[in-house]
This record gives C-alpha cells, structure tokens and sequence, in this order.
C-alpha cells in the first residue's frame, strides 16, 4: 500500500487520496462529507471499513481497493447506519457485510430507508443517486453482539466492537492490532467539526462509549475518526470530557 500523503488528492479530477497508517492499512477522507474509508490488507483477502454515500462512490473505492489489495474487498464493515458511510455498500457484491446488532432493523425497514434518503438529500446529495442507493441498500450479513475477530490471512485479524448506541443507535469500532494499533472509529470521534448529534444519538451514553475505544485501542494507538484528520488518545480523551460537558453527562 502506497503513502497517499506524497501525492495530493485532485478533487476536480476525482483522484481518491489513500494514507498509510500501518503496515496494510490505509484510510481515504473522500470529499464532500470529509469521510473516512479505511482499508485494512490481509493474503487474499481485504476488509474495507465503509462504503461511501453512493454507488459511484462506493465504486471508486472498491476499484481503488482492488488494485492496493491485489483482490477484491472480501470484508466490509459498516461503523453505523448513516448515509454517508453506508451508501455504497451494495456494490461490494460478494463482500461479508459486518454491523453492530440492531443495525439491520435499520437497513431493512422502509420508514428508515426513506428517512436516510430524505436526510442524504439534505446534505446535498443528487436526489437520483440517493433514491437509487436507498432502495438498493445492502442489508448485513453478520450483526456484532459483543466482539468479534475476523481473519483476513498471513496472520492479519481485525477485531470489531459493538460500541452500544451513542453517535447512532448502531455504532461499531474496527481495531487493527500492529505497530501501530489502528482504530477506526466511525463518527464515535471527529475531528473536522464538533460531533455531531442526530436524533438517533444517545448521549448519555456516549462518554463512556469512548472510555471502551480508549480501552481498546490504548494509549499509543492511532485513531481514525469518521471526519478529520487521524488523532491520538489524548484527543479522544479530551473529546470525551468535551461530550460529557456538552451533553450534562456525570462521569
């Protein structure tokens, strides 16, 4: 996997700019949103952590992964049920899709369906592409209870962690044990902006939630936010604090 930092991302041409975090592991914040893709590259197979907001977005990544990964996206995990990240996932046909229990209620019902629709027409997404992602929305084949390793071979696992509902309803973190340790966190952290709370946050429960991630990951781990630049444990340390403040959260 290449540095994608040595070249700069075009988006007039629509270049996809990837970042070297790890051994194998990269990440893209794709324009627009400021969305983080993560990609994580194991023997003969490829985890991707979310989908974009659309087909054609979703297709780009898939064939960016494909010529990094030396194969198609076998694995694809979704953080949490919001338009941006989950968009594009029906076109990773073949892919094991992974989300945090519950989240399929969401993928499969049509009230929720259209709610996604109508919210990713108000952020400014062509209403074409977001009814035909709506309707074509690819359900999870594996739901995250607790925790869960997947193995991508030549000893590469990835970890996934039902987080509990905080950011949404359905948040779920991928880890990728290494030097360093990766966590994809999903919109749990962000750094482009203040968090942002729809109505399907929680937030009684989000600074705890990160209490689990810092838990996870470790003081040394790389953590990788749904928007914004990769930060470190003392972001989401303060991020945290920021949360409980914010929210009238005892901690």
């Amino acid at each position: 996997m290449t540095d994608a930092r040595e070249t700069p991302r075009d988006e007039a041409r629509g270049e996809l700019e990837w970042e070297r975090l790890a051994d194998g592991v990269g990440r893209c914040r794709l324009p627009g949103w400021d969305c983080t893709t993560g990609l994580v590259v194991g023997e003969g197979a490829a985890l991707m952590v979310d989908a974009g907001s659309s087909h054609a977005e979703g297709a780009r990544l898939r064939a960016w992964a494909r010529a990094r990964a030396g194969g198609d996206v076998t694995h694809l995990a979704l953080t949490h049920p919001h338009f941006d990240h989950i968009f594009g996932a029906a076109v990773f046909d073949g892919a094991e899709i992974f989300a945090a229990e519950g989240a399929d209620a969401v993928f499969g019902d049509s009230d929720e369906r259209a709610e996604l629709r109508e919210d990713a027409v108000r952020q400014g997404l062509d209403a074409k592409a977001a009814e035909e992602a709506a309707d074509a929305l690819a359900r999870p084949g594996r739901e995250v209870r607790d925790r869960l390793t997947v193995r991508l071979g030549g000893g590469r696992e990835v970890l996934l962690a039902n987080m509990g509902p905080a950011h949404s309803t359905h948040d779920l973190a991928v880890v990728v044990p290494g030097d360093p340790t990766v966590v994809f966190c999903g919109d749990l952290v962000e750094e482009s902006g203040e968090p942002q709370a729809g109505p399907d946050a929680v937030p009684s429960r989000w600074p705890a939630a990160l209490d689990r991630l810092l838990a996870l990951g470790g003081e040394d781990a790389l953590y990788v936010p749904g928007h914004g630049a990769v930060v470190d444990a003392a972001f989401v340390r303060a991020q945290r604090d920021a949360l409980a403040t914010r929210f009238g959260v005892s901690r």
